[in-house]
């Protein structure tokens, strides 16, 4: 487990390696994610839409936004958005406490910090064992996951950010 108190930033030498497969002499390409806990459920993002992850910190209400949005948080001099990416996602507002973490990411030019119970790791994860959302998954279900990883005897569900928070910020406020 990542600490909650303290700030973790990633730095930008992070990259995707590709490796050549030597029984079939494709290349593959070894990506890492961010795995997190939300509702008690194992998502991952991609470590490059990553900035750090900082303990949580109250949030200023804002009037009117969407139930998802928990209020912004000053970054450094910069407002940030908080979501509740549990409550984004159908699985229950989370109600914030101390050992809870905001995962600060960048979609397109927007900035916005993601609530997630707990930090789990940082996984490499190669293209190979990235599966596709089953059929069976609703509309919505398929339109947030982009893949599901099984690792460390887990499923691991992949956000993909683009669809689950608006590159505009419209929808934030």
């Amino acid at each position: 487990m990542l600490p909650a108190k303290s700030a973790l930033n990633f730095n930008s030498t992070l990259r995707d390696n590709a490796m050549l497969d030597d029984v079939t002499g494709t290349r593959t390409v070894d990506r890492e994610v961010v795995a997190f806990r939300v509702a008690g459920q194992d998502f991952c993002i991609d470590i490059m839409s990553v900035r750090e992850i900082r303990g949580w910190t109250e949030t200023t209400i804002l009037p009117h936004a969407q139930r998802f949005v928990k209020g912004v948080i000053n970054l450094r001099g910069s407002v940030v958005p908080v979501v509740d990416l549990s409550e984004r996602l159908g699985l229950g507002m989370i109600e914030p406490g101390p050992r809870h973490v905001i995962i600060i990411t960048v979609i397109g030019t927007q900035t916005v910090g993601l609530l997630a119970e707990v930090v789990s790791d940082i996984l490499t994860v190669s293209d190979d064992s990235m599966q596709p959302v089953p059929d069976i998954a609703s509309e919505s279900a398929r339109a947030y996951i982009s893949g599901v990883v099984v690792a460390q005897e887990k499923m691991i569900r992949k956000i993909d950010l683009a669809k689950v928070l608006p590159a505009n910020g419209k929808e934030l406020a």
